[in-house]
């Protein structure tokens, strides 16, 4: 999950626009905090709002309406929040922090920790393009390798790091006095509970603040133990949670298609391909194996194809991401792996070559709603074909059907005619 984190900040160039209704439940109803339209609003520090449009944000995001009246109120109000990568959270809790600095005091007075090194150095990058007008507020980062001498007091106003070094840094090393501390923030709270040690590591710093300490947890799911965590560590909390995107599949035609081979998929494709003309496409293959098969065969018949693949490492994965993004290939062929939270707004078309299963083989509903929910984002309208193969599959394709109550109808692709009205 953490490269996951990674990668969707790599090859984020925008907020992604979420037409999510958020749901808030606050603390105290009867002090309403008011969500804002912009940043003004929010009376920032003029050098803070530069900030802020110097990256690019004209106006906040749809979390950012409702979370940054909460992060920046007075008294500081404790936080919950749900929210995927793209949806501007890491740029509210930084506004958040910097807001919260006094740069006269040389000690750190917030601390953010993620769950992994490389997350953590990308938090940092917001902060610094962030505070680019604010040169007297300083960031230091506790993640390993960083060798610091014991009880050298640390005069950085923000820490950013991972939990255990965090941990050494206020209880064995004592460069940190936690009870100055004055906002905490925990990112990806999913991913970080995943880690053997991190949860527990977390709840020991936390243990170790302040009273008057302002919480700030983000998740972008929240199964029941990210619930238990959070409300462990997040007293009286705020709590911020996108509705379900459910409702996403009305504007997606979806259909199926029955195959007796992979040569048979294979050739189902290319007649989609003939007849219809498709901005770009993603395909989703059960395997690596099938992934490069495949990918061979459409790069045979002169397809712009880009593969995505559990082997490459993250760099590269942005890479071939950000050269579809571009237009650069018309279709992205990937495994499972690679799925969640790819973007791209032109895409039409996403094509099921293998129906997604979870790792004990069972039909798994959330996967299928995130592939095929990559098409008809943003309104558009979008087309999703399943191949089946056999009984198995059919019977994986009607709980999908039953789970989403939506009718999942069949294509015969060697009818040209009817491919090009379902285009339509």
């Amino acid at each position: 999950i953490a490269t996951q984190s990674l990668l969707n900040k790599l090859i984020r160039s925008n907020v992604v626009n979420n037409t999510n209704q958020v749901e808030v439940l606050q603390r105290d109803p009867n002090s309403p905090l008011y969500s804002v339209k912009t940043f003004e609003e929010l009376r920032l520090k003029p050098q803070l709002l530069k900030g802020v449009y110097e990256m690019g944000f004209n106006r906040p995001s749809k979390i950012q309406e409702n979370a940054l009246p909460m992060m920046l109120a007075e008294p500081p109000q404790n936080l919950i929040a749900q929210s995927q990568s793209g949806t501007g959270k890491t740029a509210a809790f930084v506004l958040a922090m910097l807001s919260h600095v006094d740069p006269s005091l040389k000690w750190p007075q917030c601390l953010c920790i993620s769950p992994t090194y490389e997350l953590a150095l990308q938090t940092g990058k917001v902060i610094e393009q962030m505070g680019k007008f604010y040169p007297e507020v300083k960031l230091a980062y506790a993640v390993r390798g960083h060798k610091m001498e014991r009880g050298v007091k640390i005069k950085e106003q923000i820490v950013i790091g991972t939990p255990g070094t965090v941990l050494d840094w206020c209880i064995k090393l004592k460069l940190i006095d936690p009870k100055k501390i004055k906002v905490f923030v925990l990112d990806e709270a999913d991913v970080m509970i995943a880690t053997q040690g991190h949860q527990d590591q977390s709840i020991r710093i936390q243990r170790m603040l302040p009273k008057g300490c302002q919480m700030l947890l983000f998740s972008a799911t929240f199964e029941d133990s990210v619930w238990k965590f959070a409300e462990r560590v997040v007293p009286d909390p705020n709590i911020i949670k996108l509705k379900r995107e459910e409702e996403t599949l009305d504007t997606i035609k979806q259909y199926y298609v029955l195959c007796n081979s992979k040569e048979d998929k294979f050739n189902a494709l290319c007649n989609i391909y003939g007849a219809i003309t498709i901005a770009q496409a993603m395909i989703f293959c059960h395997t690596r194996k099938t992934a490069n098969w495949l990918a061979g065969q459409l790069s045979k018949e002169g397809h712009q194809v880009a593969l995505l693949s559990g082997e490459m490492v993250v760099e590269q994965r942005a890479a071939v991401i950000e050269r579809f993004r571009d237009g650069k290939e018309k279709v992205l062929i990937t495994t499972n792996v690679c799925a969640r939270g790819i973007d791209v707004e032109q895409v039409s078309v996403v094509i099921n070559f293998d129906l997604p299963l979870d790792k004990d083989g069972n039909p798994d509903n959330e996967t299928y709603l995130h592939r095929i929910g990559r098409t008809g984002r943003f309104g558009k309208r979008g087309l999703a074909v399943n191949m089946v193969d056999s009984q198995r599959s059919m019977e994986i394709l009607k709980t999908y059907e039953r789970h989403f109550n939506k009718k999942i109808g069949r294509l015969d692709t060697d009818d040209l005619d009817e491919i090009e009205k379902i285009a339509n």
